[in-house]
């Protein structure tokens, strides 16, 4: 018999009763090569962009609803100032907002076979975009709720957003598995009682679903 967390099987001997996953870098995968190449030509490393726009306090206004895409890319890169001429500036931030991306197919395939058994939660820090990304890609119908860090305000990891993720999935914590490919965001869930993975491909979540 199959155990979980908090030592009590679930229905059917289930280590988890509800997914809770994250969506950049795990479900939707970004392709930089575009903005990669712009970097080279202004004679820039590749991803100094991506580092100044990642920045956590350049990211969090974007993350929790206070500003919009367009409008972040234009401050991550006022970092640039004085290394590349205004107009290369705008280029790159162009390029960063709009860098194309896609689902990773087989990971939407597993969560759809997990959706067939337990909950499925998506929990993500991202833009106030994500809606219309997730109808671009299809996906619309792949969770049973989304919860947004920039609908609600509040960024993983502070455990608020774990906290309306587990009240979405209507299971508690314990009975979670979580979903992430960043790793502050998987020890904030593990520390809540959480079944955590750390994602870095599809195998990672192949093995956690498996038991189901």
């Amino acid at each position: 018999m199959t155990l979980s967390s908090d030592g009590w099987p679930g229905p059917g001997g289930r280590p988890f009763d509800a997914v809770l996953c994250d969506v950049d870098n795990v479900i939707r995968v970004y392709d930089p090569s575009g903005l990669n190449a712009l970097e080279r030509a202004a004679g820039l490393a590749e991803g100094t962009t991506m580092k100044l726009a990642f920045a956590p306090d350049t990211v969090l206004p974007l993350v929790v609803g206070r500003v919009t895409p367009d409008e972040w890319a234009r401050s991550a890169v006022q970092g640039l100032a004085g290394l590349v001429p205004e107009a290369t500036a705008r280029k790159l931030a162009e390029a960063l907002v709009r860098t194309p991306f896609r689902a990773d197919q087989v990971v939407v395939s597993l969560l759809r076979e997990a959706r067939a058994r337990v909950p499925l939660v998506l929990v993500t820090n991202t833009s106030v975009q994500l809606e219309e990304d997730l109808a671009a890609l299809g996906l619309t119908d792949l969770a049973d709720h989304v919860v947004s860090s920039a609908r609600v305000g509040i960024a993983k990891p502070d455990r608020r957003i774990y906290d309306i993720a587990v009240e979405r999935a209507g299971v508690p914590a314990g009975r979670c598995l979580f979903v992430d490919d960043t790793l502050e965001n998987v020890e904030a869930a593990a520390a809540l009682g959480m079944r955590t993975v750390h994602y870095r491909g599809p195998e990672d979540l192949r093995r956690a679903l498996n038991p189901l």
